[in-house]
């Protein structure tokens, strides 16, 4: 059973930096992707970020193009969501997914991703 446990979550101001990590146990990663999913209050669930894990490919939302990256460490086993001057509409509940699949591939439908984290606040003040 794979587990994903997320930490890094927590208030700040606007313009703030936050970085999210995200542990990954139970499962060797091999190929897939891992990335970040956010859920504002009455929103649906929204990609943010993701990388595919062989090769390092990132990709982000355009919502967040230009101040979040995402890196993974593959002896770790973990993703690090970096987020830079961040604004009150980042305000959610953050989520760490992880897609196990054989091409390497980067997806962004949440439907494609096969297990999730709990889930960690950030909120984000004006």
């Amino acid at each position: 059973q794979v587990q994903l446990i997320e930490s890094g979550g927590g208030l700040v101001q606007a313009g703030d930096s936050l970085r999210l990590s995200c542990a990954a146990s139970g499962r060797t990663f091999r190929s897939g992707a891992m990335g970040w999913f956010r859920q504002a209050p009455g929103k649906e669930r929204e990609f943010v970020a993701a990388v595919a894990w062989r090769s390092g490919i990132t990709h982000v939302a355009d919502s967040v193009l230009g101040r979040f990256t995402i890196s993974r460490d593959i002896a770790m086993n973990t993703v690090t969501l970096q987020m830079h001057n961040l604004k009150p509409e980042d305000t959610a509940v953050y989520y760490c997914a992880a897609d196990f699949n054989l091409i390497d591939r980067i997806r962004t439908s949440e439907g494609t991703y096969d297990y999730w984290g709990q889930g960690t606040q950030v909120t984000v003040s004006s």
